[in-house]
């Protein structure tokens, strides 16, 4: 059943935020994008004081915050994955809720249900747990395809539609989900349009010998994460979403952005390649990662060190690559080895 943590509302429209034409968005200030940075650092600070040795996953995790975007972890038993996602959430004062999925879980244990008062004989909507800023969906892969496809309006739209009556989440809204490989037993592969969904898939793997060592001192000596204090809180997600948003994108390099998607569905060892919705996320994420290294404009670099965290998992392989046992990560790095990089993109 789902488990409820919830934390103080935040104010702010229903609706989510959009990207404003270029030519109508306000320039970023230094001083604006010096906080956003300040802000994400003590974010990935705060994580990292639990999450020890993965630096690069928190950031990552940050830039999809921050781009609005959802992340599933996808990794074996006992790495930190959920750690991950309750020490994110943890760091944000914001209303959170987890999801503890199983194979007897209903869509409705999810988005809510209307149940019917006999006071004023109508139907009043008890919202689910995905009603959060951040929602932490725990062994993902463990529920039946149709309570997995609960999630897809949830997350594409930030709205839920129960008996024919919609309900909008309010933004922030972030969706950081854990699965198991698929070849463990009990779990059921997610469909692709599920997977497409999330704008990166991440893979925390073992932690080093100096890390790992820390890891067992802390966690046997004290619980770092119940000692964690948010840093920001809401609002200031929202804020530093909306910043995002303003960082600028070169025509090249949207350009470019095209020619790896296009790209990937030419590809030998590629039964599906990637989407549209795969090359929105690629530069949404790449304006946010622009905007951490301290720029208000994106540069190749930002592209192509986000590509296959952001590509790979929405590629689907055809069975002969699979049976040579050819990755999409692979894939995604040879069509940036082999696609021309803008010369001039900043």
């Amino acid at each position: 059943m789902p488990d409820r943590i919830y934390g103080p509302m935040e104010p702010g429209s229903v609706a989510e935020a959009t990207e404003a034409p270029a030519q109508a968005a306000p320039v970023l200030q230094d001083e604006e994008m010096q906080e956003v940075g300040h802000k994400a650092a003590r974010i990935a600070a705060s994580v990292g004081s639990v999450i020890l040795g993965k630096d690069e996953v928190i950031r990552a995790c940050v830039v999809a915050l921050l781009a609005g975007g959802h992340v599933i972890v996808e990794d074996f038993p006992g790495v930190g994955k959920t750690l991950l996602a309750k020490s994110l959430a943890r760091s944000i004062d914001c209303r959170f809720s987890r999801v503890q999925f199983t194979p007897d879980l209903l869509p409705s244990d999810i988005t809510g249900v209307s149940v019917f008062n006999q006071k004023n004989g109508e139907f009043d909507f008890r919202p689910g747990p995905i009603f959060a800023n951040i929602v932490l969906a725990d062994e993902i892969n463990r529920a039946s395809p149709k309570t997995q496809s609960s999630l897809l309006e949830c997350m594409e739209e930030r709205q839920a539609t129960i008996d024919n009556f919609t309900h909008s989440i309010d933004p922030p809204f972030m969706v950081i989900a854990t699965q198991n490989p698929i070849e463990y037993e009990g779990t059921y592969p997610l469909p692709e349009a599920q997977l497409d969904r999330f704008m990166m898939r991440l893979s925390l793997g073992y932690p080093s010998a100096e890390a790992e060592e820390s890891i067992i001192h802390e966690q046997t000596s004290h619980n770092p994460l119940a000692e964690l204090r948010p840093v920001v809180n809401g609002s200031d997600v929202l804020a530093m979403t909306q910043a995002v948003v303003r960082v600028r994108v070169a025509p090249a390099l949207r350009r470019y952005v095209v020619d790896i998607l296009a790209a990937s569905r030419e590809q030998r060892d590629v039964y599906l390649g990637a989407s549209p919705r795969a090359g929105v996320a690629l530069v949404r994420a790449a304006k946010a990662l622009a905007l951490l290294r301290g720029r208000d404009f994106v540069v190749p670099k930002d592209i192509k060190d986000l590509a296959v965290r952001c590509l790979a998992h929405r590629i689907m392989l055809s069975p002969d690559a699979k049976v040579h046992g050819v990755s999409a990560e692979s894939v995604v790095t040879r069509l940036l080895e082999t696609v021309p990089v803008p010369q001039s993109g900043g």
